[in-house]
């Protein structure tokens, strides 16, 4: 495993300012919206079970599409988040519950009912837990495999920075397939973006699951738009490479509402582009990279993607 160096920011980008305009939405980002008998179907299997799911809370663009598919985010550990990024539109503060020892059998249920090939099980960070949540991650992966055998499972964890460095081993010895957590930013904006996270122990906690695993996937992805530029965005990618990462996805930040991150600007489907050709030269097994990529958008696709082109690269395929 390579060592990881983080350089030196040149060039601290710079956020836009509150009195600057909020640049007009161009057509390639803008979306249907949520309609259909699939939509609703999805939609009811998430209140009959009580769950929530990351596609509503934040707002996420790919909704209507990925619900009419039969496709959701869960999203657990509560609705309640104790950090405060300053891009992300879930409520932030004091949850006000404790975790729900049933969610896990729910979640279950909900995966098999939709019968799905493929999950994405996010949450909120849950500071106030000791472990920060790692054996209620467990906990719900162990339940799907109970449930669903045949569904492979990605997670989309918190840092787990205020917990003890032992815990991550707990989510690790769960098996996911894929374990995800995302750097969001470049170094950069972390003060401005993610006040409560560390861009060194984001990756940091990416490289040990590979040092714990070296079997499993790991993913990662940043939002563009926020006011960073190029350069650090190629070094973010360098800095992934060099934890070892396999998987980038890199999609447009969408300010959630006035009170919210500004949009700096909205970058072109070209750049887009520009920037999956240059993370695939640098050895990533599978990007995704587009104004409307998300980290669970078409996440089945793209992990069976993902493992073809793994093998692909050892000559097994």
């Amino acid at each position: 495993m390579r060592d990881l160096k983080i350089p030196e920011q040149r060039h601290p980008e710079k956020a836009r300012r509150p009195d600057n305009p909020q640049p007009k939405k161009p057509s390639w980002i803008r979306v249907k919206a949520p309609v259909g008998e699939g939509y609703k179907a999805t939609h009811k299997i998430m209140r009959e079970h009580k769950l929530t799911t990351v596609c509503e809370e934040a707002g996420c663009p790919n909704v209507g599409e990925c619900w009419s598919q039969g496709h959701a985010t869960m999203m657990i550990m509560g609705e309640v988040c104790t950090r405060a990024c300053t891009f992300c539109n879930i409520a932030t503060g004091k949850p006000p519950e404790p975790l729900d020892v049933f969610e896990p059998g729910r979640v279950a249920d909900a995966v098999a009912k939709l019968g799905l090939n493929h999950v994405v099980i996010t949450s909120v960070d849950r500071d106030d837990v000791s472990d920060g949540g790692a054996e209620h991650f467990a906990q719900t992966i162990r339940a799907i495999r109970h449930r669903s055998p045949g569904t492979t499972i990605e997670i989309l964890t918190p840092d787990f920075i205020k917990a003890p460095d032992n815990v991550l081993e707990i989510v690790v010895e769960a098996k996911p397939d894929v374990f995800n957590h995302n750097l969001e930013t470049v170094p950069g904006l972390y003060p401005e973006v993610r006040p409560g996270a560390r861009y060194f122990h984001s990756l940091r906690l990416l490289q040990r699951v590979k040092e714990m695993d070296p079997t499993m996937f790991t993913k990662s992805g940043i939002m563009v738009g926020l006011g960073e530029d190029k350069q650090a965005v190629h070094q973010v990618m360098d800095d992934m490479r060099a934890a070892d990462i396999d998987f980038l996805t890199i999609g447009q930040y969408l300010q959630p509402t006035p009170k919210h991150h500004k949009v700096d600007r909205f970058v072109t489907p070209e750049e887009f582009a520009s920037y999956e050709k240059t993370a695939w030269g640098k050895g990533f097994l599978m990007v995704s990279a587009t104004p409307l990529t998300r980290s669970s958008y078409h996440a089945g696709d793209d992990f069976a993607r993902l493992r073809s082109n793994r093998l692909a690269k050892l000559g097994l395929a």
